[in-house]
């Protein structure tokens, strides 16, 4: 009797049998869909015990089952209760289900962290050499590279003004978070007075961070999150992109060979901003005015860290040894006479009669300068008996300033710094290229890349605004 009641009790209105409820007969555990959730760490879990044919496949200790059962065997509840209950029961195993699809989703995510950190690390040690021959490159060239290589995976496709992916992003703090962590190893020890018990003072020595790395890495930490902040302010905009098309010829501007993304067939990957028939309104073109401002400081910091770092690395041998006889071979007889002739030297007139009409030529001329820049300060230099290049800073403060190497020298120099103020966004000098090449030290390789890559980023951003701008202009005035 008791068996027939508890069957006519299933068949009541409104009584629906629970998604989780097993069938008597089956004599298995767990069905096969559930197999891939055989791990589990929950000890509610739907699939944590067995199921045998006399209990739900929540546990007894669930508040929710055992109400349910109580109140069935209790002679019957309200159909629209009835409903209620079978749902939260089964939003309960959907809960535990979701769980446990998390828990192997971190843990996945962390398997996966770990292999790219072993990676990581084995490359380092292997310096990009994976036949572990020892033919590999130096520690400082590695991580160079890494950090390069890491910024063209991130950034490389990031062609617009709009937020960076959420996994690209963490990519980013994730494996720069991981290169810069070396810096916290690289000391310098400074003199500091420790006072005694007995009141005697007495000087130790204490380690600290490297001055140029304590110096220059928060700042360029504080620069990236500006960067990435500026992308973020794009998350709602009033113009979007459109993958393929053309920009007007005319958008060339003056000052920079770099200063807009050629539209042309061989780029059709470029994507093109476009804005309303009407135009921005003035609060966009005010936000785009201030972000823009914003990445040209950016770009302007980053850029002066990198020509510091730069600046403090040692010359190469390789490139001394390159270096031609001559000063004036190597900048040419127009220049020469008129550097050497002239009184009064202006380098800005000189350049605006050269007639520089492209970027391949203004860094053709800043290599021939550069050259003979050194050439000069290595005659100036000739009459004392130290033969180590590393001291020619020390030197110049002895030589005859009216020498005429030395002369030469700080015209060779004006010009150059001239010539990189005209065109900031031009690209490395073969010196920068020949003591990234053959730098050593590892902290100038972690401060020259990430400036690098920052100033880069800065570079596009300001581009890509001014991209925008244009558009708007152009639609504007065809309104």
């Amino acid at each position: 009797m008791e068996n027939s009641s508890n069957s006519d009790e299933n068949y009541d209105v409104g009584y629906q049998p629970s998604p989780c409820s097993t069938d008597p007969n089956d004599q298995s555990t767990m069905s096969g869909d559930s197999f891939v959730y055989c791990r589990t760490y929950s000890s509610t879990s739907v699939f944590s015990e067995p199921v045998d044919d006399h209990h739900s496949c929540c546990s007894e200790a669930s508040p929710s089952c055992s109400s349910h059962w109580s109140t069935r065997r209790s002679g019957g509840v309200v159909p629209q209760k009835q409903a209620l209950l079978t749902r939260l029961v089964t939003k309960q195993c959907k809960n535990s289900n979701a769980d446990d699809h998390q828990k192997l989703d971190d843990l996945e995510s962390l398997d996966l962290e770990l292999e790219m950190m072993k990676e990581r690390f084995a490359k380092l040690l292997l310096g990009e050499d994976m036949s572990g021959s020892g033919k590999g490159v130096c520690t400082a060239i590695t991580i160079s590279n890494s950090i390069t290589n890491l910024y063209a995976t991130v950034f490389g496709q990031n062609l617009r003004l709009e937020p960076l992916n959420p996994e690209k992003k963490a990519l980013w703090k994730r494996e720069m978070d991981c290169l810069l962590s070396v810096c916290d190893y690289i000391v310098e020890f400074t003199p500091k007075s420790h006072n005694l018990r007995n009141g005697a003072a007495v000087e130790i020595m204490e380690s600290r961070q490297r001055s140029d790395i304590y110096i220059n890495l928060p700042a360029l930490r504080k620069l990236d999150a500006m960067l990435i902040e500026i992308l973020d302010s794009f998350q709602d905009r009033e113009f979007w992109y459109a993958e393929q098309g053309s920009i007007s010829a005319n958008s060339t501007r003056m000052g920079s060979f770099r200063r807009v993304v050629q539209r042309n067939d061989e780029k059709w990957w470029v994507p093109v901003p476009c804005v309303p028939s009407s135009g921005l309104t003035e609060k966009a073109r005010k936000h785009l005015r201030h972000k823009r401002e914003c990445a040209n400081q950016i770009h302007k910091a980053a850029m002066s860290i990198n020509n510091s770092v730069l600046s403090e690395m040692e010359i190469p041998d390789s490139y001394m040894a390159s270096l031609p006889k001559s000063g004036r071979a190597s900048i040419g007889d127009p220049i020469y006479r008129y550097m050497y002739t002239t009184e009064k030297f202006s380098p800005e007139y000189l350049l605006d009669c050269l007639n520089i009409a492209s970027e391949h030529e203004a860094l053709e001329l800043a290599d021939r300068v550069e050259a003979s820049m050194y050439t000069w300060r290595r005659k100036a230099c000739m009459i004392h008996s130290k033969s180590s290049w590393n001291m020619v800073k020390d030197l110049m403060s002895d030589i005859d300033r009216s020498d005429k190497n030395h002369i030469l020298a700080e015209r060779a120099e004006s010009l150059l710094f001239s010539l990189k103020q005209r065109y900031p966004e031009l690209s490395q000098t073969s010196l920068d290229t020949c003591k990234i090449q053959y730098n050593r030290d590892v902290g100038q390789a972690i401060l020259e890349s990430y400036s690098r890559v920052l100033e880069g980023l800065a570079f596009n951003i300001v581009a890509w605004i001014e991209d925008v701008f244009f558009v708007d202009s152009t639609t504007r005035n065809q309104d």
